[in-house]
């Protein structure tokens, strides 16, 4: 009877970078979600501009669509992190995520377009990465930008990623396929913006 229980398959753990941290930059704050962001991520992702370089952003997007984002995020259910990029006064201008999908841990962000040409993007993005690699420093990180995304693909080379392909994916916001470049970084290929 218990033969067959001895020769059950292990079930692999989840890797987990444990909670979402809370990261001081010299300009900015990465923190956990909350509910009380649902304002500001509807007002960015309402932003055409924004929503279009997104895969999985609807367009219109309201704030009952972000409500129901921020539920999921704050519940704490699963181990990615999706961090709320703030400035000094607590105000959400955007999003970097990391999360575990089909086995692999990709990258996201977004910024409200009133701080583009800042440089907040680079300083969040290698901050969430850098602190993510102090947790999973073997991991691989994938990521990528729709191709017509200049600005997003010379922030992730600024960082060190690399380029490893180019794919057509589903973009919801534009309602059909748009080339994809897909890139990658290891802990060891970080550079500081």
């Amino acid at each position: 009877m218990t033969a067959h229980l001895r020769e059950r398959p292990k079930i692999a753990a989840r890797p987990d970078p444990g909670p979402c941290p809370v990261i001081e930059t010299a300009r900015l704050t990465l923190r956990p979600h909350r509910l009380s962001d649902a304002d500001a991520v509807a007002h960015s992702l309402g932003d055409y501009q924004i929503s279009r370089m997104l895969a999985r952003v609807p367009v219109p997007y309201h704030r009952q669509d972000a409500l129901d984002w921020l539920v999921r995020q704050t519940a704490g259910l699963n181990g990615d992190w999706t961090l709320a990029i703030t400035t000094g006064d607590d105000v959400h201008i955007g999003c970097v995520g990391i999360e575990l999908m089909h086995g692999q841990w990709h990258l996201g962000y977004w910024l409200n377009r009133y701080y583009w040409g800042r440089g907040y993007a680079s300083e969040a993005v290698h901050a969430a990465v850098g602190r993510f690699f102090q947790r999973m420093p073997g991991t691989v990180l994938h990521s990528g930008v729709f191709a017509d995304n200049a600005a997003s693909l010379k922030l992730q080379k600024k960082l060190g990623f690399e380029i490893t392909g180019c794919a057509q994916i589903y973009a919801l916001a534009r309602n059909g396929l748009v080339s994809h470049i897909e890139t990658r970084i290891t802990a060891g290929d970080l550079r500081r913006p």
